[in-house]
């Protein structure tokens, strides 16, 4: 069954494509009226997302955001799509990066970094990256449950320049590349809820209490991994920007837990200066009434 679904949508994906970029976001402006106005797909929970991040914006600024947030969308998983046959000179073209020499200094080191980065702009053309760098780009991923689509979606990124590895495989990864004194990048995407059973941290995301991920800090800290944040910005339609900006080069000398929390400010300050860029149909604060007793007591100020 999961070729027979393959074979039927994988070529619609391929003409969606191939379609010139002016008639491609034509069929982006499609799939956001469908999306918004008929099928409603998450409109609530967006909305709630918004209200609990944002309690000092009037619902007016609000759904405005929500409308800008389903057109950008709309066009980022049609532009993942695109990234099926799109060149690497035109990747390279609306997907450009700055301070790379940050990255070329911890190559010269032989220090192998950790990048850092949420579901914000678009965090898929990211992987071009590894067309630039003197690492190995891994990006870290969660396999898809069709294994014909998660077989696709490993080589367009190897395509573009970086390597998809499973989240269940990233540890053995970085511990044989580290053995092996490999040059490699990591890309994590961050920003996901970790299951509450496997939660080591929980803090304030938006000033609402949370579990986050900290499996970067902690393969930071034990293979001495420098670590980066991506700052990405859409410039326009179709056209991104990104900066790589410094962590830290010694994981090590931080505490427990510093580090996660210095890559959460930086989010949040990224998704405050343009919202609808975020990808809030996630349910990032499904776990709010799940924070432990142990944390809320030693955090008495906070409202979970």
């Amino acid at each position: 069954m999961q070729l027979v679904i393959y074979l039927l949508v994988y070529p619609l994906l391929w003409m969606i494509s191939i379609l010139p970029f002016p008639i491609f976001y034509k069929i982006s402006d499609g799939v956001y009226l469908l999306l918004y106005y008929v099928i409603g797909y998450r409109k609530k929970m967006v909305l709630a997302n918004l209200k609990r991040c944002f309690p000092e914006k009037s619902e007016e600024e609000l759904l405005l955001i929500r409308k800008k947030f389903y057109k950008h969308m709309c066009d980022l998983f049609l532009e993942m799509i695109k990234s099926l046959t799109m060149s690497q000179e035109e990747m390279k073209r609306r997907a450009k990066f700055h301070n790379l020499e940050l990255l070329d200094k911890y190559a010269e080191q032989n220090k192998s970094v950790i990048l850092l980065c949420g579901h914000y702009a678009n965090y898929e053309w990211v992987l071009s990256l590894g067309q630039y760098i003197q690492h190995d780009g891994f990006g870290i991923y969660s396999p898809l449950s069709n294994k014909y689509f998660d077989k696709l979606i490993k080589k367009t990124r190897k395509r573009q320049g970086g390597t998809l590895i499973s989240m269940f495989e990233t540890a053995k990864t970085v511990l044989r590349n580290y053995r092996d004194n490999h040059l490699a990048l990591y890309g994590f995407v961050n920003d996901q809820s970790p299951q509450v059973s496997h939660a080591r941290y929980w803090r304030p995301f938006f000033g609402t209490v949370v579990p986050v991920h900290t499996a970067a800090e902690t393969l930071a800290k034990k293979f001495d991994l420098a670590i980066v944040f991506f700052c990405v910005k859409k410039v326009k339609r179709g056209f991104y920007e990104t900066t790589i900006v410094d962590i830290t080069d010694n994981p090590k000398a931080y505490p427990d837990f510093e580090i996660t929390d210095m890559y959460t400010e930086m989010l949040e300050k990224e998704i405050r200066y343009k919202p609808e860029y975020y990808l809030w149909t996630h349910n990032r604060f499904k776990h709010r009434n799940k924070v432990p007793a142990e944390y809320l007591k030693e955090n008495t100020s906070l409202n979970s």
